[in-house]
């Protein structure tokens, strides 16, 4: 007849309960942790105009491009822009003074 050895159970049983501990442990702390990236993270950051905004273009704000709208009017590439809001994967713009 087939048997197996307790210290086996046992062994395995405390590796699960020692895993479970550590995801728990882990966890708990990573889900109180508001998010600090994403789209909500650009606003109020400066973007780099690529293709001139009259009133729509493209921008380059960390190490991405994005389509972006002009609020204050025509802005011509290698000027630099503050991100006022984000609609989807649009981002309006103003002019840095």
């Amino acid at each position: 007849m087939f048997q197996i050895d307790p210290w086996l159970i046992a062994t395995i049983a405390i590796l699960i309960v020692v895993f479970i501990a550590v995801a728990v442990i882990w966890g708990i702390p990573a889900h109180r942790h508001q998010i600090s990236a994403g789209r909500e993270d650009l606003i109020g950051k400066t973007a780099e105009v690529k293709i001139a905004l009259e009133p729509k273009g493209v921008v380059f704000v960390e190490g991405e491009r994005w389509t972006a709208v002009s609020e204050t009017g025509r802005v011509s590439p290698g000027e630099e822009v503050i991100i006022t809001k984000v609609d989807g994967l649009k981002l309006w713009v103003t002019k840095k003074q």
